[in-house]
């Protein structure tokens, strides 16, 4: 049951999160019934600048959330939590106005579960898009053929794998993508006569492998970079796709994977995210709130 705050909001520092925090933001989502997912935070916070409330009453943080600069173009917000006790206060607004002045008129886009996003939509966010999770253990089907050639990434192939992804993106992530063979436990690379096309990640969360991102020139192909990731692990499956791309959201549902939660894509101060959605398939994280 919710707290009444000890003192108004705007007496309450907001202070800059570091990787001592780490604990601290795995029990706030624990708090909120999210998995606690350290391994997450530990790459948010190592690549993006993580905003906080210490609760007053000294049990950890009483509010968090991340901000992951990609240049001038974008910033991404994630991981917005506050903590059960002071939920429905005003905590999330506070933060994230906090988060958008710090920003300083820079484009914002986020994640938005249908519990946050009347609250975005009034700070001035504006919807761009939808994503819808699939969950559950992979079990191979036929699919498109692809022409493509499917292999395990390697160190020589970062560079290629990082000019494909700002072309994608539309936005420079060099700090995000050098941190992604130590992230990701299997990461697959997709070629066509020598040229890298696209290229695929799966990372650990909570008993699954999450993959992303997911990167391909059309749907084929990133069948065949599912297809080959699932073959390298026995845990289920979950993946946060465009709708855009309902081929091959079917093919997962086909594949024996079942439809979770959807979340809503929003931008603050742009009227789209940068970059060609025809070939992004999967961000890296989905997690706002």
């Amino acid at each position: 049951m919710p707290i009444p705050l000890p003192r108004p909001l705007a007496e309450l520092p907001v202070r800059r999160l570091t990787l001592g925090d780490l604990v601290a933001c795995a029990d706030l989502c624990e708090d909120r019934g999210w998995p606690r997912d350290e391994h997450r935070w530990g790459l948010l916070l190592a690549a993006g600048t993580g905003y906080g409330l210490d609760d007053p009453g000294g049990k950890g943080l009483m509010a968090a959330c991340v901000v992951t600069s990609y240049g001038p173009r974008l910033a991404a917000i994630g991981m917005l939590l506050v903590a059960e006790r002071y939920a429905r206060q005003g905590v999330a607004r506070f933060l994230m106005r906090h988060v958008i002045d710090e920003t300083a008129g820079m484009p914002l886009s986020l994640y938005a579960t249908p519990a946050g996003q009347p609250l975005y939509e009034q700070l001035g966010f504006s919807v761009v898009g939808h994503v819808e999770r699939v969950t559950g253990f992979f079990r191979p089907t036929g699919g498109k053929a692809s022409a493509a050639t499917v292999r395990p990434a390697t160190a020589d192939d970062l560079q290629s794998i990082v000019r494909l992804d700002s072309d994608v993106f539309g936005a420079d992530r060099t700090h995000v993508l050098a941190r992604l063979p130590a992230y990701a436990d299997h990461i697959r690379i997709a070629e066509n006569e020598g040229q890298l096309i696209g290229y695929a990640a799966v990372w650990p969360s909570d008993r699954t492998h999450v993959i992303g991102p997911l990167i391909a020139p059309d749907t084929a192909t990133a069948q065949a970079l599912v297809a080959s990731l699932a073959r390298a692990t026995d845990l289920p499956l979950r993946a946060d796709i465009d709708t855009r791309h309902a081929d091959l959201l079917t093919w997962f549902k086909e594949s024996g994977l079942r439809t979770g939660s959807g979340t809503t894509v929003m931008t603050y101060g742009a009227s789209d995210l940068p970059g060609d959605r025809a070939r992004r398939y999967a961000p890296l994280t989905v997690a706002t709130g």
